[in-house]
């Protein structure tokens, strides 16, 4: 499940983790993936049935970037891709230009 997105991980140099829940008193399966580059801080919920011939349906995917309080919530793994790739490229723009702005401010006090 979700090999796209472990891909999409790997080649961004992203660690995660993965784990399986399943509640006592609903018939969805979860599957929580937790991932980020320091620290794990980010996690998508998805929530599945089995159909009646034994395959997996995604009936939910909650994207949680950096501790949010309210999920993003999407109906297949590719909008999420599509998502993650745009958020996840201007998250590295901010950080590269805080990380500059940090630097030219360490140079004008030395």
């Amino acid at each position: 499940m979700l090999s796209r997105t472990k891909q999409f991980l790997k080649q961004n140099h992203y660690r995660y983790e993965k784990s399986y829940i399943r509640p006592l008193m609903t018939p969805e399966s979860v599957y929580v993936f937790k991932f980020g580059r320091d620290s794990l801080n980010n996690r998508v919920i998805i929530r599945y049935t089995h159909t009646w011939t034994g395959r997996q349906r995604i009936n939910e995917i909650d994207l949680r970037l950096h501790k949010q309080k309210h999920p993003r919530v999407f109906q297949s793994e590719a909008d999420m891709l599509d998502y993650l790739e745009s958020h996840l490229v201007e998250h590295d723009e901010q950080l590269s230009k805080m990380k500059q702005a940090d630097d030219s401010s360490e140079s004008e006090k030395n």
